[in-house]
């Protein structure tokens, strides 16, 4: 269903399609568990012979319904829905990592994933190697370690809101014959197909903007079937699973494989899915994601252009800027939209953007970024107060950067609302709140 269909209509009809008197919006099934007629019926299913659900841990209808929309919006062949972000990168790592294995990370990831990487998964015996995303193929193959299992990297970087350069980090992975796996929260689906550039595995927070309300945590794992675990670095994939009955993941589901076993070996063992409910109202958000990141990305535009060209800002980073360093590889790789986050410095050093956040009445100060109403928050002591600064700096968090997530509110009442802020809150008149 929908092979030939455009971002749109998948986010509002993907993944669910009912039959002859079937409810024609996704039903929420709130059951942890599901009746069958025989032993052998539920057998079949623990057999992995025959589709259906056992257990809602390892998968539920509107959990199903929600994973394959997500798969057809990014052009995977199947998905994993978990219950948050930080789930499912965790998931995405350990599926094919173990104790003593090694990764590649771009130094400008979210201050949670380096700290993911950096300290607890090293706790597990998994070493993290950080190197700056801009480097040539070349100089990032060469930190590559025998041991070493995959290139890890955000389409946009948060907050330091560098776009990749899929092309050199794909040719990287492939020379060393190791998936490429892309966070593509920020840039979504509708503004950037990763898979389309050389990715092989795809995740997301769907707090942010597939949900888009800051309502529902969750995450999900994207797997591209386009990646060959057959050439000897991924036995885990190949031979038999002996929790698992013998399946071998690649003769048994082929492109599939990496998905199936995230599903029926991590999920079922860490069991950190997402709820049905979650599933459920992500589904709601999925339903708005194309009209919402036009808004967004519009808006974005707009105030990054209005904060440039003020005085009292020193500086302002927002890749859909002409004048950005990332702007050609913004039209190469998110052509629709450059999304609704940007970065910006008050003149005056720290003192001043404290007293600007206070000052602000539409946009709230809040832990969270990427959903529809306007947020601010200062990264350098809050999302990566765990890091030194110099972490800090190699991540593109500077002690005087602000993060403004752009809402789709009228622009207008953004921009008379940043305009009071800056001027010691004394000139907002219309406020409508």
């Amino acid at each position: 269903m929908g092979e030939t269909w455009k971002q749109g209509t998948i986010c509002v009809q993907g993944g669910y399609s009912p039959k002859n008197g079937e409810p024609r919006v996704l039903p929420l099934y709130q059951s942890t568990t599901y009746k069958y007629d025989t032993p052998d019926d539920l057998a079949a299913l623990f057999n992995l012979q025959a589709e259906g659900y056992i257990y809602t841990r390892i998968g539920n209808p509107t959990i199903a319904a929600f994973e394959a929309k997500f798969a057809q919006l990014e052009g995977g062949v199947g998905a994993v829905a978990t219950a948050s972000g930080q789930a499912a990168i965790m998931l995405a790592i350990l599926n094919i990592c173990n104790a003593g294995d090694h990764l590649l990370c771009a130094s400008t990831v979210y201050g949670g994933t380096y700290n993911l990487f950096a300290v607890s998964l090293k706790k597990l015996g998994i070493e993290a190697t950080f190197f700056n995303p801009d480097l040539p193929a070349a100089e990032i193959a060469a930190l590559a370690k025998p041991n070493t299992r995959l290139v890890y990297a955000e389409t946009l970087g948060n907050p330091a809101m560098n776009v990749l350069d899929f092309a050199a980090l794909s040719q990287a992975s492939k020379e060393l014959g190791v998936p490429l796996v892309i966070d593509n929260t920020l840039a979504t689906p509708y503004l950037c197909r990763p898979f389309e550039h050389g990715a092989n595995i795809v995740v997301h927070s769907t707090t942010k903007y597939a949900d888009g309300h800051a309502s529902a945590m969750g995450g999900i794992v994207v797997d591209g079937g386009n990646f060959d675990w057959t050439n000897g670095k991924y036995q885990e994939l190949v031979e038999p699973d002996p929790s698992y009955h013998g399946v071998r993941y690649v003769q048994d589901f082929g492109a599939a494989a990496y998905i199936v076993k995230a599903r029926v070996q991590l999920l079922r063992d860490y069991g950190n899915c997402m709820s049905p409910f979650n599933a459920y109202l992500s589904n709601l958000g999925l339903e708005t994601l194309h009209l919402r990141m036009e808004r967004h990305s519009q808006n974005a535009l707009a105030i990054a252009k209005w904060l440039e060209q003020d005085e009292r800002i020193s500086w302002v980073n927002y890749p859909g800027l002409a004048s950005s360093d990332q702007y050609e590889r913004a039209q190469a790789y998110l052509p629709k939209g450059a999304s609704g986050v940007l970065t910006f410095g008050v003149k005056g050093g720290l003192e001043q953007a404290k007293a600007f956040i206070e000052n602000l009445k539409v946009a709230a100060l809040v832990t969270h970024v990427a959903d529809a109403r306007t947020c601010v928050i200062h990264p350098a002591s809050t999302t990566h107060r765990q890091m030194t600064e110099e972490q800090q700096r190699q991540a593109g968090v500077t002690p005087d950067l602000i993060r403004l997530s752009v809402g789709i509110e009228d622009v207008e009442d953004l921009i008379a609302d940043l305009n009071q802020a800056l001027s010691g809150g004394k000139q907002y008149a219309h406020h409508r709140g």
